[in-house]
């Protein structure tokens, strides 16, 4: 996978995700597997499983289409 193609998308997703006070760390990729951290306000809000699919995954898989997925640890 393309390391500024990654960079990128992990950008656009901080965007979105600062403006709610919350931030996403990559932790790794593993057989096209994306695993990502949501930090800051999104770490605890009820939310947050609506945030990981509807934008983080969206936003990840919709830019890379070579991901099988993209998964919260």
């Amino acid at each position: 996978m393309d390391n500024e193609a990654l960079d990128k998308v992990v950008e656009k997703v901080r965007e979105g995700l600062k403006a709610e006070g919350g931030d996403v760390e990559v932790v790794g990729l593993k057989n096209d597997v994306l695993y990502v951290r949501l930090l800051g306000s999104c770490e605890t809000c009820p939310m947050s499983g609506l945030t990981m699919k509807n934008w983080v995954e969206k936003t990840f898989m919709d830019a890379l289409p070579s991901l099988k997925g993209v998964r919260a640890v």
